[in-house]
């Protein structure tokens, strides 16, 4: 066995400007779908689709597509490098975003958006092995945390961004605009990003080694708990964003107002995840991550005594609904670092078992949330509870029953022990 480093060479990429673009990079998959958000009605009205339900299709098929899509890319940049690969990715969302905005039938762009969903998944998939390249343990948590800070920026105003489009144009002109906005994404990736992995980690296009590197990361018993948690408090999280429409647009009547509200509860999970971002690294990503799921928890009962009490009102539950939300971002990024944390010689093919895992459950989970919305707030808030429960459990078993530990201290990262090559 050889012991190697984390540590990878300072890339030419400055700071500053990588974590803008991987920021960017996962902000085109969260605009394919908040996006769509204020457009959902007019879909429907457009393509005689008399559910309204169903609507929620448009949202939900692309989020299920695009976790089947994770298990391909990662294995593809653990092979030819992580450029190539998201380079490919970038150009299938362009091509199927624009086949998405002369579609003529409600089937045929459901159809559409999983294959958009499935083709670009690299662009879910390879910041994380990309951030992963690059840095480990609470560092990486710091890292992913302050992405999120700019990422969160988008479901903030993509609702607005569809609204605006629907102002002057209609909904097909939001495809367009996406676009656009990946065309200017690969540019910059084209001339800007570096390759970040390592020669001796290529790995083989073999199907016994992909399959083998994927088993051992969906099977290592420290990271699994926290895929499967992170996966359960995602799926809670799109449940909210299936049904947002309906539930805060129509039920509780905000109407015109629903993307700005919608923006607002973004903003704390924005906020989260910037003060996450200051402190990770001084307490430890399982010590923040710990006490915010069980936050998760108390929050989302109290959201299950509103949702049975008698009229609850607008100003009761979103409120409360941003709470949770901004514990989502002390969740998010830190389950996710330290379930990669023990795969530096294989981040593509963890990476992307991970996020199949994560998204894949988490959206199919979140489509049943937001398929199950009655006109009222219970399933929702049922759903929030039972998911973070369910979490603590996960995360339980992968810690061995103890929690709040920190297993390196403050700025080192642990060597990982790989394999010698044969």
């Amino acid at each position: 066995m050889a012991v190697m480093s984390d540590a990878t060479p300072a890339p030419i990429m400055g700071q500053r400007e990588f974590v803008a673009l991987m920021a960017m990079i996962m902000a085109l998959q969260a605009l394919a779908i908040d996006a769509m958000l204020p457009a959902l009605a007019q879909i429907a009205s457009d393509l005689d689709v008399a559910d309204p339900n169903r609507r929620q299709l448009v949202v939900g098929v692309f989020l299920v597509a695009g976790g089947l899509g994770a298990l391909v890319p990662g294995a593809l940049a653990d092979r030819y490098g992580r450029r190539p690969v998201l380079l490919v990715s970038l150009a299938c969302y362009i091509v199927f975003s624009l086949g998405c905005a002369v579609v003529q039938d409600f089937t045929a762009l459901l159809a559409l958006r999983s294959a958009q969903a499935i083709s670009s998944a690299g662009l879910s998939v390879l910041p994380s092995a990309i951030i992963r390249d690059r840095h480990s343990g609470d560092a990486m948590a710091r890292m992913m945390s302050t992405i999120f800070v700019i990422f969160m920026l988008v479901p903030m105003i993509a609702p607005s961004m569809g609204q605006a489009v629907l102002l002057f144009a209609g909904w097909r002109w939001i495809f367009v605009m996406l676009a656009l906005l990946s065309l200017m994404v690969m540019v910059w990736v084209a001339i800007r990003l570096p390759e970040t992995l390592r020669p001796e980690y290529r790995q083989p296009i073999l199907p016994m080694t992909i399959a083998s590197n994927m088993l051992i990361a969906a099977s290592n018993r420290s990271a699994f708990g926290y895929v499967v948690g992170g996966g359960l408090t995602f799926a809670a999280l799109l449940g909210y964003v299936n049904s947002s429409q309906q539930l805060v647009g129509e039920h509780f009547g905000a109407g015109t107002a629903f993307p700005l509200i919608f923006g607002a509860t973004a903003l704390g999970m924005g906020v989260a995840s910037f003060f996450n971002s200051r402190i990770v690294e001084r307490f430890g990503a399982r010590r923040v991550s710990h006490a915010a799921l069980f936050a998760f928890i108390a929050i989302s009962s109290l959201q299950c005594v509103l949702a049975y009490s008698p009229h609850e009102t607008l100003l009761q539950f979103m409120p409360v609904m941003a709470m949770n939300i901004c514990m989502v971002g002390f969740i998010g990024a830190n389950f996710g670092s330290i379930a990669l944390q023990p795969f530096a010689h294989m981040a593509g093919a963890a990476a992307s078992v991970q996020a199949f895992l994560r998204m894949a459950g988490g959206s199919l989970l979140g489509l049943l949330i937001g398929l199950a919305y009655d006109g009222t707030a219970r399933p929702l808030a049922l759903a929030f509870l039972l998911s973070g429960i369910v979490a603590l459990l996960a995360v339980l078993w992968s810690e061995q029953g103890k929690l709040f530990r920190r297993l390196t201290p403050p700025g080192v990262d642990r060597p990982v022990v790989v394999p010698e090559a044969h």
